[in-house]
C-alpha cells in the first residue's frame, strides 16, 4: 500500500486549482482566471488499488510581492512544502518565463524530493504555446516531464500513474469517502468568490474575499448567510449593483451551483461590508 503528500505549486493562475479538481473527478477547490484564487492550503484525496495520494493545492506565486495578501499567501506555498513527498510544478506554456517563474521555480529546486514538470494547456494550439522549448528544457531538473490538459482532462492517467510510483509506502490519510480537508464553510465561501469573478471581470480587485455565517439544514432547504468582504466603499457599491441586480447575478450563479453539489435547494443570503482589516484575518 502506498501513500503521501504530491503538492501542486506553480505560478498564479497556470491552473492549479484545475488541475487537482480534474485529478480528484469532482469540485474541490475554486477556480477563476483571475490571479490569486486559491487562498488556503486544499487536499484533494484520491484512492486507487495501490493506494492514496493526497493532492494539495497551493496559492500561486504572484509578482506583487510588495501587498499583504501577497506576501502572506506566498509564505503559505512555502510552508506547504513542508511535509511532502512529491512536488509537481505546473506551468503554463503560453506565458513566457520571468522574474516570476524563476522566483517560484527557485523555490522547489534544491528540494531533494521527487519532482514532477507538468505543462499544462496540452489543449490549445500550439502556435499559442510559444514557449513550450523553453519549458521543456528545464525537465533535466525533474524525475518526469509530462504535458497535459487539465481543462479538457486529457492525459490525467500518466501523471497518476507517475504520482503513485514516486510515493512511499504507507497507510492512507484520509478514510474512505473522505475527498478533500475543507469544510463545507469554506468550500461555499469559495464558490461565491468563485461567481463573483465571473460576474465582474477584472472590475473588482482580488482582495476581496467571502465569510459564510451561518448554514441551517431544514427538511427540504439549505438557508447560509455570508457577507462579501471588500476594502473600500466604492467597491461595495459596485458588487451590489444598481437596484441589487449585480448581487442577486452572483447570488443565482452560486446558489444554482450549491444546490448541485448538495443536492436540495438553497436559499442564500448574500450582504456586501467595507472591512478594511479582512486580510489580518487570513
Amino acid at each position: 500500500m502506498k501513500s503521501g503528500f504530491a503538492i501542486l505549486i506553480g505560478r498564479s493562475n497556470v491552473g492549479k486549482s484545475t488541475l487537482l479538481n480534474t485529478l480528484v473527478g469532482t469540485k474541490v477547490s475554486a477556480t477563476s482566471f483571475r490571479a490569486q484564487m486559491t487562498r488556503d492550503v486544499i487536499h484533494g484525496v484520491v484512492n486507487t488499488p495501490e493506494g492514496q495520494i493526497t493532492f494539495v493545492d497551493t496559492p500561486g506565486i504572484f509578482k506583487d510581492r510588495k501587498s499583504s495578501l501577497t506576501s502572506k499567501l506566498i509564505q503559505k506555498a512555502k510552508e506547504a512544502l513542508e511535509g511532502v513527498d512529491i512536488i509537481i510544478y505546473v506551468v503554463d506554456p503560453t506565458r513566457e518565463i520571468g522574474d516570476e517563474e524563476k522566483y517560484a521555480f527557485g523555490l522547489i529546486r534544491h528540494i531533494e524530493l521527487p519532482k514532477i514538470l507538468v505543462i499544462n494547456k496540452s489543449d490549445t494550439p500550439i502556435r499559442e504555446r510559444k514557449y513550450q522549448k523553453e519549458y521543456e528544457a528545464l525537465g533535466k531538473e525533474f524525475n518526469a516531464v509530462l504535458s497535459l490538459s487539465a481543462l479538457r482532462a486529457s492525459h490525467i492517467q500518466p501523471l497518476k500513474d507517475k504520482v503513485m510510483e514516486l510515493l512511499p509506502e504507507g497507510e492512507p490519510m484520509y478514510g474512505d469517502g473522505q475527498l478533500t480537508n475543507v469544510h463545507e464553510y469554506f468550500f461555499i465561501g469559495e464558490l461565491i468568490r468563485e461567481k463573483i469573478f465571473s460576474v465582474f471581470d477584472k472590475e473588482v480587485p482580488y482582495s476581496m474575499t467571502v465569510e459564510v455565517d451561518a448554514m441551517e439544514e431544514k427538511p427540504d432547504i439549505f438557508v447560509i448567510s455570508a457577507r462579501i468582504l471588500t476594502d473600500q466603499e466604492r467597491y461595495k457599491r459596485l458588487i451590489i449593483g444598481t437596484g441589487g441586480k449585480k448581487i442577486k447575478e452572483v447570488g443565482q450563479m452560486a446558489r444554482r451551483e450549491l444546490e448541485q453539489a448538495l443536492n436540495k435547494k438553497v436559499y442564500l443570503e448574500l450582504e456586501v461590508e467595507v472591512d478594511q482589516h479582512w486580510v489580518e484575518r487570513i
